[in-house]
């Protein structure tokens, strides 16, 4: 019996401009189970990012089934994702009028349902959750670094404790220290707090160093599902292409070099 966190069945993604249809996605299938952290890797125009927001529920395929959490992820975007769902957008989407604390708690306060003074307290447990200051609650989004806005934008993601996080371009815009830093963040989160992971990402140290599971765009649908090694491995253009020219070479040797996790 599958433990599927996420289960697309069939899925077409197909936009329209004018007369032409561009046919993005065709019978794409994909499970994520639970506990894994599952990375949609893929060229440019594979509908990687399209793919994660229709996930969240944001928008529709033209047909397919995609089932979240048990249930249909429409029924995400009517009712909102917060408490099930949480979104790491690649710019961090704060709201650059509130502290960092109010965009920590807006989801929330946007519930309604605790007082203003709980709704503090959780917000500067999850500040300190993603290694940040509690002098920073006050800041403005303008007063932080990079680093400090993805943070942040991770302790929203992760304020109503959902089983579910997804990633749009998480080490994007980072130095390497930042990069490295933040990855061993996520690692710790989802140990802890037992996550289900779905991350898009074209950096391939980030793809290397949190990956249980590499899901392939190309053809117009996941070719391949299954752990680095043997993606990898799978005869394909694109993989050959992306994973091992010269960067992809670099960091499968870090992989193995790494020490091997208890």
């Amino acid at each position: 019996m599958t433990d599927a966190v996420v289960d697309i069945r069939k899925l077409w993604t197909v936009f329209q401009n004018g007369e032409k249809k561009a046919v993005i996605h065709k019978d794409l299938d994909l499970t994520v189970e639970r506990g894994e952290i599952t990375s949609l890797v893929g060229g440019s125009g594979t509908g990687k990012t399209v793919l994660l927001r229709q996930i969240l529920g944001l928008e529709h395929p033209a047909r397919g089934e995609i089932s979240v959490l048990g249930k249909p992820a429409a029924e995400l975007g009517k009712r909102g994702a917060a408490s099930r769902v949480g979104m790491l957008f690649q710019q961090g989407a704060l709201f650059s009028a509130f502290t960092v604390l109010e965009n920590i708690a807006f989801p929330l306060r946007e519930q309604g349902t605790l007082p203003p003074a709980l709704i503090r307290q959780a917000a500067m447990v999850k500040l300190q959750m993603v290694g940040l200051a509690a002098d920073v609650a006050e800041k403005m989004p303008s007063d932080l670094s990079g680093g400090m806005v993805k943070r942040v934008a991770l302790g929203r993601a992760l304020i109503m404790d959902p089983p579910l996080l997804l990633l749009d371009e998480p080490t994007a815009g980072l130095d390497p220290a930042s990069a490295d830093s933040f990855c061993a963040l996520l690692r710790s989160l989802h140990k802890d707090m037992e996550l289900t992971v779905v991350m898009v990402t074209h950096d391939l140290d980030t793809v290397f160093e949190l990956s249980t599971r590499i899901a392939v765009l190309a053809d117009q649908k996941v070719i391949i599902n299954a752990p680095p090694k043997e993606v990898v491995a799978f005869s394909h253009p694109f993989i050959e292409e992306f994973f091992l020219g010269e960067r992809g070479q670099r960091a499968m040797a870090l992989l193995r070099d790494a020490p091997q996790a208890a």
